[in-house]
């Protein structure tokens, strides 16, 4: 048999790596069709001269598109068979991605747990993401419910105890990034780090309609062949998932208006798909400020941000109902660091 249905959940073993196929040189095309995709305006990865002004050598390439491109690697390994993806943690951008890298992926299997309908499990894993220096440029954990293929009996459940947020001291600010000099009038707000208060919601106003032909656009974009976004015998309702991505994508964007300024993400704490998302939905966004620090960067501040995707419907700053589970209306939960302008 020469073709590969993809794994299923009894044929990970705890411990194992998993070489994701295959290497991808990404460059400016990827940008203008990230761009175009959501549309976004963070002024560092827009241009050369706001990037060189800010002390790198020129704009790298959105740290969405880093993220989007090792994570659609690890999709034939770890969930081509996936019901859902659940969650992520730990997660740090290294190294900024500069057009004409070519990146790899690796995975390493963390954790197992059968599901108690014994037709499914989770499993979690680490993967890194190399350039063509075997330098990483981005790590994370994520964890995502895979189909049984049979009814086998599973091994005891593992766990593994993943952190609640990356540590402000971890956090890793690019080379000679420097936002003494910064031009908040070409940015587009004046807001810098000081005038966010820990506790501060802010509702970002617009929204975007999904459509079918750009998330099976961006999907392909980022070689995500899960097979719930492509195939729509996979669901019972027979409904193509949106992916998740796509959603943290969209939501990003939205969030410039009022973060702005929060240039760069260099680590994400955790995250949830709290609902799915299907074309037709209209996605919204608001953010919460959980945390702020100072980083040895000159110019150069984090800001611990919540931010909340949400479709039609939800009530303002809505999250959880008074059962602890997530609103029916909310679509992403997800917790980041970023550098904004001191």
């Amino acid at each position: 048999m020469k073709t590969n249905p993809g794994r299923y959940f009894e044929d990970y073993q705890l411990g194992e790596v998993l070489r994701h196929a295959v290497p991808r040189s990404i460059g400016p095309g990827e940008r203008a069709l990230y761009h175009a995709l959501y549309p976004a305006r963070a002024a560092l990865y827009s241009s050369d001269e706001f990037a060189r002004a800010s002390g790198l050598a020129a704009s790298p390439l959105d740290d969405l598109i880093a993220f989007h491109t090792v994570f659609g690697k690890t999709v034939p390994d770890v969930s081509l068979n996936a019901v859902a993806n659940l969650g992520y943690a730990e997660g740090r951008w290294l190294k900024p991605v500069w057009p004409g890298d070519t990146l790899r992926a690796e995975s390493e299997v963390i954790g197992l747990k059968e599901n108690s309908n014994g037709k499914s499990g989770v499993l979690y894993v680490r993967t890194r993401g190399f350039n063509q220096h075997d330098e990483v440029v981005l790590e994370y954990s994520r964890w995502v419910m895979v189909k049984k293929r049979r009814d086998v009996p599973a091994a005891d459940p593992v766990v593994p105890e993943l952190k609640k947020a990356v540590a402000a001291a971890d956090l890793v600010v690019p080379e000679g990034l420097d936002f003494s000099r910064y031009d908040f009038a070409l940015a587009g707000e004046p807001h810098r780090w000081g005038d966010y208060a820990i506790g501060e919601k802010i509702d970002h106003i617009d929204g975007i309609t999904v459509e079918e032909a750009e998330h099976m656009l961006a999907t392909r974009l980022w070689q995500n062949t899960s097979k719930v976004h492509f195939d729509v015998t996979q669901r019972e309702d027979g409904r193509r998932l949106i992916y998740g991505g796509h959603v943290i994508s969209l939501a990003r964007t939205l969030s410039f208006n009022g973060l702005a300024n929060a240039q760069m993400i260099v680590a994400l704490n955790g995250g949830a798909h709290a609902n799915p998302c299907f074309s037709g939905d209209t996605v919204r966004a608001w953010s919460e400020v959980l945390d702020k620090a100072e980083t040895p960067a000159p110019g150069v501040g984090a800001l611990r941000l919540r931010l909340v995707a949400v479709k039609q419907g939800a009530a303002p700053f809505a999250l959880k109902g008074e059962d602890g589970r997530y609103l029916p209306e909310v679509l992403l939960d997800l917790d980041y660091w970023a550098l904004i302008p001191l």
